[in-house]
């Protein structure tokens, strides 16, 4: 039997349409009454029949926009229903703060959005504590979409250690509540500001030392969400990005998507906007899914991705079925790779040969799917 592979569907994915340049009632069955306990069980009726019975699924939501005191209990219902898990909570500061959030200046809204981070980790041992996995807890993501600036001056320095003081009062708080939950940055180079406080992999890693040396918050169970389009869309290498977390122990949670520019065949990339395509079947992809294989990763790979704006509701099932395949596919085909005879050609500088060991496992992946879609 096939060992389990924990993948997380986000809520945010089943919207009605996203609006501005393009329609916002594309889908209008995801409109309306539509809201995360159906979500739930859409996921569990259209999804779970067309993935391998090895893959166990989870949900991502955000607090307070998807998941809040009043639903929550009827949240954790239909996750226990339908045998699904909680796989990831965050705040949804982006929701409410443009200032700052916990890094801002204005202290009054600093300490309002503290209370939404406090909150977040309340409800998940709370009312959702009955939905988590008996042996993998969930993540709670910090996603810094509301801490970043657009204006250059000395302040940016103090927003930094705001920033720090109130994640080490966070991870103070998580600890007293059980300290079973993961704790994970999600850098992003831009969007909701011009410019962010923790843009990198790297940013989040050091970050994370300083936590430790100013407040003596261990970094156990601290890291990273590591999120392949954040890296793509400016144009870093979300391999190595993957070797830097593994390396320092700090990839907590996934989030599998592509900015598109890395295929050959979908338009994206450095310098365009967060596109959220699904999981492509690509080289670097096979190549992380090797890398997450010697590391002996095995917790939730979360899929944070948008169906096209042309999609209608089935398309964009469609689109999230075909993201959790190409990831098993990539796996497989990873698993596959003769991983000594290609260290022994690059040894041997046959980097031509290793191009052709990639591209075979690539066709290899490609196969996987097919098989797995059908």
């Amino acid at each position: 039997m096939a060992e389990k592979s924990l993948h997380s569907i986000c809520r945010w994915t089943f919207n009605p349409g996203k609006g501005g340049f393009v329609p916002d009632d594309q889908r209008p069955e995801w409109g309306g009454k539509f809201g995360t306990p159906e979500m739930i069980k859409l996921v569990a009726d259209k999804i779970r029949p067309r993935i391998p019975d090895n893959i166990v699924l989870g949900i991502e939501m955000h607090y307070d926009a998807e998941v809040d005191d009043k639903n929550a209990a009827a949240v954790a219902d239909a996750l226990v229903d339908n045998k699904l898990y909680l796989a990831m909570i965050t705040p949804g500061a982006h929701c409410h703060f443009a200032y700052g959030g916990i890094a801002s200046l204005d202290p009054n809204e600093r300490k309002a959005a503290e209370d939404l981070g406090t909150k977040t980790v309340d409800l998940a041992y709370g009312t959702l504590k009955k939905a988590w996995h008996p042996e993998k807890a969930p993540a709670c993501v910090i996603w810094n979409g509301s801490f970043g600036y657009d204006i250059a001056t000395v302040g940016i320095k103090q927003m930094y250690q705001n920033l720090k003081e109130s994640i080490a009062g966070l991870c103070k708080y998580e600890q007293e509540k059980g300290g079973s939950l993961y704790i994970a940055f999600e850098p992003k180079p831009n969007e909701g500001h011009p410019a962010m406080l923790i843009p990198t992999v790297a940013s989040a890693l050091l970050f994370w030392r300083k936590i430790e040396e100013e407040f003596g918050v261990s970094r156990d169970k601290k890291g990273v969400n590591k999120e392949f389009g954040h890296s793509e869309m400016i144009g870093l290498d979300h391999v190595y990005d993957s070797v830097e977390e593994l390396d320092n122990d700090m990839m907590v949670h996934m989030h599998l998507n592509s900015q598109g520019y890395n295929d050959g065949i979908i338009l994206g990339g450095p310098g365009k906007y967060d596109i959220d395509h699904g999981t492509r079947i690509n080289g670097m992809n096979v190549a992380i899914a090797g890398l997450l294989q010697q590391a002996g990763y095995a917790r939730w790979k979360g899929h944070d991705m948008q169906t096209r704006a042309y999609d209608n509701a089935e398309q964009g099932i469609d689109r999230v079925i075909r993201s959790v395949l190409s990831w098993e596919a990539c796996d497989k085909a990873a698993k596959e790779l003769d991983t000594k005879k290609l260290m022994d050609l690059l040894a041997k500088r046959e980097t031509a040969k290793a191009e052709d060991m990639m591209r075979h496992a690539v066709v290899a992946a490609q196969k996987h799917f097919d098989e797995m879609y059908k």
